[in-house]
C-alpha cells in the first residue's frame, strides 16, 4: 500500500492490484480506489501436509487466472511484493515476457520469494545482508531501497490517540501488537502481567481478529481486534511497542523513533526470519528483544528495561516507497 500510494501521484499510471480473497487485503486495497482482482493460490509450506498436494492444483489454477487478468489489463511490469500470493502472478508474466520487480523486506528471504528472483529483472531489498543469503548471479540484480513505509503513520497525533482510547494523559502507555492476525504469546503474556503492569503503565492491547477477551475489566487497559486510520494516532500516543519481528512494523516503528520490545517467532514458528530483523534494530536502535520460553516475570523485567533504553540517534531509518516507486516506473519506459 505504501509503494501504491507513491505510484499514485504519477496520473499517468495505472494499477491493478491481484490477491486472495481470503485475506483482509481485499478490503484494504478497494478502500484506496484501486481495482482488486482475485486469484486462487496455495501456501507454499516447508513442512509435509496432505494440503500442500491440493495446493499444487491451487497454484496451477491461480497461474492460468493470471495469465488471463494480465493479458487483459495489459501491464509494463509487475511489482511483487512475495508471498504464496505472489508466486502465481508471477509465474504467469514471466511467461508473457512481463519484466517483474520484486521486493524483500526480510534480511532473510521466504521460499516464494526465493523462487520469484530468479525470475524477476530487479530485486530490491531492506537489507544489506540479505545479498549473503543469494547466489552472485542474483545479487548483481540487486537494490538496497530500504523498506517502503505508509506515509500515513507519520502524521498522528497524540490528542486523537487520547481521545480515541479514553486513556489518561498523563500516565505512559505501551502499545502491544502482534499483526493482524494477532500473537497467542504475547497476548497471554500481557493479560497475565496485567495486574503488575498496570500499577505503572497504561496498556493499548491489539489482539488480533476473534481474539477480544470480554471478560477483562481494568482501568488503564483496552483492547482492540484491529486498528488501521487509527493506528497512526495511537503510535503517536505510545511511548513503548511490544511487537512481533516482522519487517513492515519494525521499519515503521524505527521511523518513528519509538522504544520497543520485539518478540520474534522462533525457529519452529518460522525459518527464523523475524530474529534476524530483531537482532538488527536491536544492534542499530538499542532496542530490547526476548524470546524462547518467556516467564511473566521476564516479560515484565524486560518491558522495564525496554522503557529504560536510550534511544539510538546514530543511525536514521529509511523510507523506501520512493525509490521503490521510482524504479518500477522506470520498467515502463
Amino acid at each position: 500500500m505504501a509503494v501504491i500510494e507513491e505510484l499514485k501521484k504519477n496520473e499517468s499510471v495505472e494499477i491493478l492490484y491481484i490477491g486472495s480473497e481470503k485475506t483482509f487485503e481485499k478490503k484494504m486495497v478497494e478502500s484506496s480506489g484501486v481495482s482488486f482482482v482475485p486469484i486462487s493460490c496455495g501456501k507454499l509450506r516447508r513442512y509435509f501436509s496432505v494440503q500442500n498436494f491440493l495446493d499444487i492444483f491451487n497454484v496451477i489454477k491461480g497461474v492460468s487466472q493470471s495469465r488471463k487478468i494480465l493479458k487483459n489489463f495489459k501491464p509494463d511490469v509487475v511489482f511483487s511484493k512475495g508471498g504464496y500470493v505472489s508466486l502465481p502472478v508471477c509465474f504467469a508474466a514471466y511467461s508473457l515476457k512481463i519484466p517483474i520487480v520484486v521486493h524483500e523486506s526480510d534480511i532473510s528471504p521466504g521460499l516464494a520469494n526465493r523462487i520469484i528472483f530468479k525470475l524477476s529483472k530487479k530485486i530490491l531489498l531492506s537489507f544489506e545482508d540479505t545479498k549473503k543469503y543469494l547466489k552472485p548471479k542474483l545479487a548483481e540484480k540487486c537494490i538496497v531501497t530500504s523498506s517502503p513505509i505508509r506515509s500515513e503513520i507519520f502524521h498522528g497525533d497524540e490528542d486523537r490517540g487520547y481521545k480515541f482510547t479514553g486513556l489518561d494523559k498523563h500516565r505512559p502507555v505501551i502499545l502491544s501488537i502482534g499483526g493482524s492476525q494477532g500473537a497467542d504469546q504475547i497476548n497471554k503474556l500481557v493479560r497475565g502481567s496485567l495486574d503488575e503492569l498496570l500499577k505503572r503503565f497504561q496498556i493499548i492491547h491489539v489482539v488480533g481478529k476473534g481474539n477480544l477477551d470480554i471478560g477483562i475489566h481494568k482501568k488503564g487497559y483496552i483492547q482492540y481486534e484491529f486498528l488501521n486510520e487509527q493506528l497512526p494516532d495511537v503510535y503517536a500516543m505510545s511511548e513503548l511497542v511490544v511487537t512481533r519481528g516482522g519487517a513492515n512494523s519494525l521499519f515503521e516503528l524505527g521511523a518513528l523513533a519509538k522504544k520497543a520490545l520485539v518478540i520474534p517467532l522462533g525457529q519452529i514458528g518460522s525459518r527464523g526470519e523475524q530474529e534476524l530483523n530483531a537482532s538488527f534494530f536491536v544492534h542499530n536502535l538499542g532496542w530490547s528483544m526476548i524470546g524462547g520460553d518467556i516467564t511473566l516475570e521476564d516479560f515484565i523485567d524486560n518491558i522495564e528495561m525496554a522503557f529504560r533504553n536510550q534511544k539510538a540517534t546514530d543511525y536514521k531509518i529509511l523510507n523506501g516507497s520512493k525509490e521503490i516507486a521510482k524504479l518500477i516506473i522506470n520498467e515502463t519506459k
